[in-house]
Parts: C-alpha cells; structure tokens; sequence
C-alpha cells in the first residue's frame, strides 16, 4: 500500500510541508461567526495562475494554523475550493486541492457512523465528537480544470466531509446540539487566545 497520496495518486514521497506552501503568503484565517463561513460559496469559473497562488496562500495558513484542511471561505474567500494535508486511520498520508467538491451521498446500508472528536480553524480550541461516515467520495475538478475524484476512509473521510461542509456554508458547529454548540463556544472563549499565540509564533518563525 503506497504511504503517500498526491491529488488522489499514489507517489513514493511527498515533502512535509507540501511545496506548495513555500510559494504562498499567510492569510487570516475567519472565525465562526463572520458571514462567508455561514452561506454557500460560489463556483470557482476560473482557472488560472490567481487561483493557483490562492491555493499557494491556503497551504501556507493551514500549516501556521496546524490544520488538516482549509476551505476558501476559511480565508474570506468566497469560492467552492478547499486544500488538504491529511492522514487517514491507517497511517497515509493525502495531500492536494479540489475545486467546486461535491460529496457524493453514501447509501445507509454501505455507511459506518463514526462518531470522534472534530476541531476546525475556524472554531479556534474547540474539539467535539461529530458523527461522520467512515468513507467519503468528493468529485471535483484541480487547479487547471481537470476533472478529480478523492476518496478517504477514517480520518481522512471526516476531513473531506468537514470541508465540503465549509464550501457549502456550514461549520461543524451546525451539526451539533445546542447544548454541545455551547460547550464548543465555551472552550473557544477559554482556548483562543493559546492558539492565535501559536499561530502568531509560527508566522514570525518563517521571517527567521
């Protein structure tokens, strides 16, 4: 079984961070709360070199922010595309981007709910167990147009599913009971300023 996955293909081995990240910027990464996150991003209908230094810019801030995955709204943009650098449960690691992802439904029959802790970016210190499927299909296309079909297990499922949530306009918080939600909320108010510290460490790191 190939350790690593690039865009869905197998390859021998990949660099940690992704190179992508050592061509981008970092970008403040958008809270719960603030209004991208919460309606449906657009379509992305171009295809070019703005889209591939966006992608440049999401790696970068995913790894500052020591996320798994970050959608486009998670850094205000309004646009159906998310990058990932994820592990799944049987230790392989699934690098790349989609753009305009769609999950596709999983029959009840041929679905295992997991139900584990889950953070987000965007919800800054707060980790609550999500029911997720076990397995995930995403169709989209890659940065040049190119039709792409990802598919995860464990971990990495959960991941796919997470930031096709976020492309369709919902957090994780969305999907938890209100009491749950509260609690989430509370761990925010006693964790963010820990993480942006952590964050902000990392950023100035990189001018070392």
């Amino acid at each position: 079984m190939p350790r690593v996955f690039v865009q869905g293909r197998p390859v021998d081995s990949y660099p940690r961070p992704a190179p992508e990240a050592g061509r981008g910027s970092v970008r403040r990464v958008t809270e719960v709360g603030e209004e991208v996150l919460h309606r449906p991003s657009r379509d992305v209908t171009e295809f070019g070199p703005d889209l591939a230094a966006l992608i440049d810019d999401m790696f970068l801030t995913m790894y500052i922010a020591d996320g798994a995955g970050l959608a486009a709204n998670q850094v205000g943009v309004d646009l159906r595309l998310f990058v990932y650098d994820c592990f799944d449960d049987d230790g392989v690691r699934h690098v790349g981007h989609i753009v305009n992802p769609v999950l596709d439904p999983l029959a009840p029959a041929g679905r295992r709910l997991l139900d584990e802790g889950e953070g987000c970016l965007s919800v800054p210190g707060a980790v609550m167990d999500v029911p997720r499927p076990d397995r995930a299909v995403v169709r989209g296309l890659d940065k040049d147009g190119t039709a792409l079909v990802i598919e995860g297990t464990g971990y990495f499922a959960r991941c796919l599913a997470h930031e096709t949530d976020h492309v369709n306009g919902q957090v994780y918080l969305d999907r938890l009971s209100k009491r749950d939600r509260k609690e989430a909320l509370r761990q925010v108010a006693d964790r963010r300023d820990e993480v942006f510290a952590r964050r902000a460490a990392r950023t100035a790191a990189l001018s070392d």
